[in-house]
């Protein structure tokens, strides 16, 4: 077999384990053998419509088994797949479609009128099974290396235009087996993958991982609270991940404290810091809440705290993974010393290659071979690195650092607050001070005086903040990050 690619994967699967199931999806259930012979009819179609190896191949809609058979076909092919945020605009869609250079789009039939400029369009549902049945199931054998690019995954772009991370087929594979080697996967793994696909946790740190030891995972449109509860039950879920969002939204549904979670074994969760009273909550219920911390650019693994350090531990990120290099820096790159901000920075063989199309701000983001993360961490005497914030979102305050990220962890333990976000606000005297977005707990009604009070001796006073605004919602992206920039703008100014 000369692909050495993610394509290669469900022919390398068939051959060990073709009657177990790979995926499952409402009632539908794909077997590995199954989704070798899918995947190699997707490619042979894709091939006739003049798609070759290079080409760039877009998929757009919620998670089902054709977004992973187009993964694998591109990776059969040699081609590239660029997975598409489902809540963008339409033109945003087309930005990305255009800067990508897509040369086909598979898509879900809510989207029929996007991305029209794209030539090759397959829409899922009866279009889709028909091209695959009239397709050739004989092997395609096209040579693919670990260094080939294997994915545009396009950052959340919370500031300016989303960047394409180019991720190598080895960047993936080294990823999912850092994820082999630090959460203990087995072979009869059942993984509930309601996080988005075209996130890259929900890909790359679940899903693929899971496939690549054989395990089973069942493919959820939408994350909904009461669905997970059912679904944990019915297919004796082992293995979750989610965004702390995701995780506060079961922990507050009422069928919390009595649902039958016994089947579940791993708790993962990432993509922004995890409140203490989240990982409190998931440990009185005698589940084990394990997180990591990683980026788009990093396939993303970076960090990871594992079971042992759970409880004693509780707010790190962890250590590096297996197979990556992180460090704790000063700006000229020297390691802090313990206690000491700095930013993260990571390299290994996980990392990107670069931003597609922008060689100057790869450039940029790359120093002596090290990926510079933006992100500010500590790290205590035992190596475990604790992220604080982004380095842009840092308030400075009459010359004192304020890291928002310390007060929001606070302020998500006050019985009346559910979200909240903490920014910075112009002041005549300080510069700067910290404001306190907040959205009610349901039924509650938040005393903005009380709120600050509550704060009063467990900070320093010039991070506590000085004003409250109490919010609806706050502007999220689809992968559930807080959009701080979007904050600023709304609750900034007044």
């Amino acid at each position: 077999m000369r692909n050495e690619g993610l394509g290669s994967w469900p022919a390398r699967r068939a051959r060990k384990t073709p009657h177990r199931t790979a995926l499952v999806h409402g009632d539908t259930t794909v077997t590995y053998a199954r989704l070798y012979e899918r995947t190699t009819r997707l490619a042979h179609a894709l091939r006739a419509r003049g798609v070759r190896r290079g080409d760039r191949i877009a998929y757009l809609g919620p998670n089902h088994p054709s977004y992973l058979e187009t993964l694998f076909a591109a990776g059969t092919l040699g081609a590239v797949f660029v997975p598409l945020n489902t809540r963008l605009a339409a033109p945003e869609i087309d930005y990305q479609l255009a800067d990508s250079g897509a040369k086909a789009l598979v898509h879900g039939p809510s989207y029929a009128g996007v991305g029209d400029g794209t030539g090759v369009r397959i829409e899922v549902g009866a279009a889709y099974e028909e091209t695959l049945a009239a397709a050739s199931d004989e092997p395609i054998d096209e040579p693919v290396v670990p260094d080939d690019t294997c994915i545009i995954m396009y950052t959340s772009g919370t500031t300016g235009r989303p960047k394409g991370a180019m991720l190598t087929h080895g960047n993936l594979t080294w990823n999912a087996v850092n994820v082999l080697v630090d959460t203990d996967l087995i072979a009869d793994e059942r993984a509930l993958v309601s996080a988005p696909l075209f996130h890259t946790a929900g890909l790359n740190m679940l899903t693929l991982p899971v496939l690549l030891k054989g395990g089973t995972c069942v493919l959820v449109e939408s994350f909904d609270p009461a669905a997970t509860f059912d679904l944990v039950e019915r297919h004796r879920i082992t293995f979750m991940f989610g965004v702390p969002t995701m995780f506060e939204q079961i922990a507050r549904h009422p069928r919390w404290p009595d649902a039958d979670l016994s089947s579940l074994r791993l708790l993962t969760c990432g993509g922004s810091p995890v409140p203490t009273p989240l990982i409190a909550a998931y440990q009185e219920r005698g589940l084990t809440f394990l997180q990591g911390y990683g980026m788009t650019e990093a396939s993303p693994g970076t960090l990871f705290l594992d079971a042992e350090h759970a409880v004693t531990k509780a707010g790190s990120a962890g250590v590096p993974h297996f197979f990556s290099d992180v460090r704790v820096v000063r700006p000229d790159l020297a390691p802090v010393d313990v206690g000491e901000t700095g930013e993260i920075v990571v390299r290994g063989p996980h990392v990107m290659s670069g931003y597609w199309g922008l060689p100057e701000e790869t450039a940029t983001c790359f120093t002596n071979g090290w990926f510079r993360s933006g992100d500010a961490a500590r790290v205590d005497e035992e190596g475990y690195v604790f992220v604080v914030d982004r380095i842009k979102d840092m308030i400075i305050s009459g010359g004192e650092n304020i890291y928002p990220a310390e007060i929001e962890d606070l302020l998500l333990a006050h019985p009346d607050i559910a979200e909240c976000a903490v920014i910075g606000v112009p002041d005549d005297k300080w510069g700067e001070v910290p404001r306190a977005v907040v959205v009610p707990r349901e039924g509650a009604t938040p005393d903005p005086d009380e709120v600050l009070a509550s704060l009063a001796g467990r900070l320093a006073k010039y991070k506590i903040p000085k004003s409250v605004v109490i919010a609806d919602e706050l502007p999220r992206t689809a992968s559930g990050k807080l959009l701080k920039s979007r904050v600023r703008n709304r609750y900034g100014n007044s």
